[in-house]
C-alpha cells in the first residue's frame, strides 16, 4: 500500500483554513477585538508566505477565542464552518485525485500546519480518515488555548510522518506528496513522488529546477 500525502491549504482547498476560520469566528461574535485579531492574523500569514512564521505564536493567537470553550460547542461551529466556507472551496481536481488514490488502494493522509480541530473534520468531509495536524490541548472537555506535541510545520511534518509510519523510511520512497508551499520542501524532498499544486513562487522555481510535476487546480 502506497502513501498518498496531501497538504490541505491552497492544495486541496482554495484558501487557508486557519485564516478562513479566524474570519468565521469574527463573523459569529467569538472574538473580542475583531480588527486587531484579523490584522494580527494577516501579519502572521505574511510571515508564513516568506517562510518566517513563528507557528507557536500563530497558534497561540488564533486559539485565544477558543480558550475555555467546550469542545462540543467548537465542533458544532466547525461543522457549520465546513458547510458554509470550506465546501465551496474544495478543488474539483482535488476530489478527483483523492478518489483516484483510494481506487488504487493507496493510504491517503492529510498533513497540515493547521490545528487538528479544523483539519480532522475537514479531512472527514473529504473522505480522508488519517490526518497529521497541530495538536490542541483539551482539558475537562474545554480548550485551554495551548498546543501540544510536535508542530506539523516544515521539518515537523517529516518527523510526525515518520512517527506515523514507525520510522520506516522505505515507505517514503514510493510515497507521493501534494503541496503548494515552499514551507513543505523538507517533506517534498524526502518522498519519491513530489507533486506541486498551485505553487508559490519559491516552490515553483524549485519544482522547475527539479523537474517535478506542477498542476493548477481550480
Amino acid at each position: 500500500m502506497k502513501l498518498a500525502l496531501f497538504d490541505l491549504d491552497e492544495t486541496l482547498i482554495s484558501g487557508d483554513c486557519s485564516s478562513l476560520w479566524s474570519a468565521y469566528m469574527v463573523e459569529n461574535g467569538w472574538v473580542a477585538d475583531e480588527q486587531a485579531f484579523l490584522q494580527q492574523d494577516a501579519a502572521l500569514m505574511q510571515q508564513y508566505a516568506v517562510g518566517q512564521m513563528d507557528m507557536q505564536e500563530y497558534m497561540r493567537c488564533t486559539l485565544v477565542p477558543l480558550s475555555g470553550r467546550r469542545q462540543r460547542d467548537v465542533a458544532a461551529m466547525v461543522a457549520n464552518y465546513i458547510q458554509d466556507v470550506i465546501a465551496p472551496r474544495v478543488y474539483a481536481q482535488a476530489r478527483e485525485c483523492l478518489a483516484a488514490h483510494r481506487a488504487q488502494g493507496d493510504r491517503t493522509v492529510i498533513i497540515s500546519a493547521s490545528g487538528e480541530h479544523l483539519v480532522q473534520p475537514i479531512a472527514r468531509f473529504l473522505g480522508v480518515d488519517e490526518t497529521l495536524a497541530i495538536g490542541v490541548e483539551i482539558k475537562d472537555g474545554r480548550f485551554t488555548g495551548a498546543t501540544q506535541g510536535t508542530m506539523t510545520y516544515r521539518e515537523g511534518k517529516v518527523s510526525r510522518l515518520l512517527e506515523l509510519i514507525n520510522q520506516d523510511e522505505s515507505l517514503l520512497q514510493s510515497a507521493s506528496f501534494y503541496s503548494d508551499s515552499h514551507n513543505d520542501l523538507p517533506l517534498l524532498t524526502r518522498v519519491g513522488q513530489p507533486v506541486v499544486v498551485n505553487p508559490d513562487a519559491i516552490l515553483l522555481q524549485h519544482a522547475r529546477q527539479a523537474g517535478w510535476p506542477v498542476y493548477a487546480w481550480r
